[in-house]
C-alpha cells in the first residue's frame, strides 16, 4: 500500500485544498509518484463533472487515474455529505471509500487523502470524516484557518483526534482573515497547546508551499 495522509480542517473553507495541493506538487518536486483523493465532495457547478476541489487535487496530482476512485462521492448540493446524499437517495459507505483507496495506492507512492469539512462532520448517522481516517489507517495533518475562533476549534479538533486513537502530525496555520486582531499571538499559542509540529504558516492570499523537510515530518518520503 502507498503512503498516505488524511488532511483535516478546523472547518470547511480553512484552507485544506490548498494545503493538499501544495502536498502534492511539493511531492512531484521530490520526484514521488502522489496522488489526491477526496472520498467525499459536495458542490458541483451545473456545467462541471468535477467538484472544485476535486479539480484542482487532480491537477496537482503526479499521475492519472480514475476519476471514481479519486472522489468516489459526488454531490451537487453544496450541503453536509450526509444531507446531500440523502437527498439524493444515496448513503455514504467507508467500504466503497476503503475499495478506491486502494485502487489509488496500488499505482501511487504516496495518497493525499482530503476530508470535506471539519473532522467531525456527518457521513451517516453513525459514521464522520474520521472514520475515514481511521477505516485507511492514516495520520492525520490539521489545518488551521486562523481566525476569531481558531484557538478553540483546533483544540477541540486536536482533542476530536486524539479521543478516536488517532494520530495527529502536524499542523498548518492558514491566515484566513487578513484583519485579525494579535494573529501571531494566536498561532504561537496553538504552537504551545496542539501535540504536533507547526508545519507551515501560510500568509493572507499567499501560495502554500512545502519543502523536503516538511514531507519528512509527516512520513511522506523517508529521512
Amino acid at each position: 500500500m502507498a503512503r498516505g495522509l488524511f488532511v483535516t480542517g478546523t472547518d470547511t473553507g480553512v484552507g485544506k485544498t490548498v494545503v493538499a495541493v501544495a502536498l502534492l506538487e511539493a511531492l512531484k518536486r521530490a520526484g514521488v509518484r502522489a496522488l489526491g483523493m477526496k472520498p467525499v465532495a459536495a458542490g458541483i457547478d451545473a456545467d462541471a463533472t468535477l467538484n472544485d476541489d476535486v479539480r484542482a487535487l487532480v491537477a496537482a496530482s503526479g499521475l492519472s487515474s480514475d476519476s471514481r476512485s479519486i472522489n468516489p462521492y459526488a454531490f451537487v448540493p453544496a450541503v453536509a455529505p450526509h444531507l446531500a446524499a440523502a437527498a439524493v437517495g444515496d448513503s455514504i459507505k467507508l467500504s466503497r471509500i476503503v475499495e478506491a483507496y486502494g485502487e489509488l495506492s496500488r499505482s501511487a507512492d504516496v495518497v493525499i487523502v482530503e476530508g470535506a469539512g471539519g473532522a467531525l462532520v456527518p457521513l451517516t448517522d453513525r459514521d464522520d470524516m474520521l472514520d475515514i481516517a481511521a477505516e485507511l489507517r492514516l495520520p492525520l495533518l490539521l489545518v488551521v484557518g486562523v481566525r476569531l475562533g481558531c484557538l478553540n476549534h483546533a483544540r477541540l479538533t486536536a482533542l476530536a483526534i486524539r479521543l478516536r486513537g488517532l494520530e495527529c502530525i502536524g499542523w498548518v496555520a492558514n491566515r484566513i482573515d487578513p484583519a485579525m486582531v494579535l494573529a501571531e499571538e494566536n498561532v504561537a499559542t496553538l504552537r504551545d497547546a496542539l501535540p504536533a509540529p507547526l508545519i507551515g504558516d501560510v500568509g493572507w492570499n499567499q501560495p502554500a508551499r512545502f519543502g523536503v523537510a516538511a514531507l519528512r515530518t509527516l512520513r511522506l518520503i523517508d529521512a
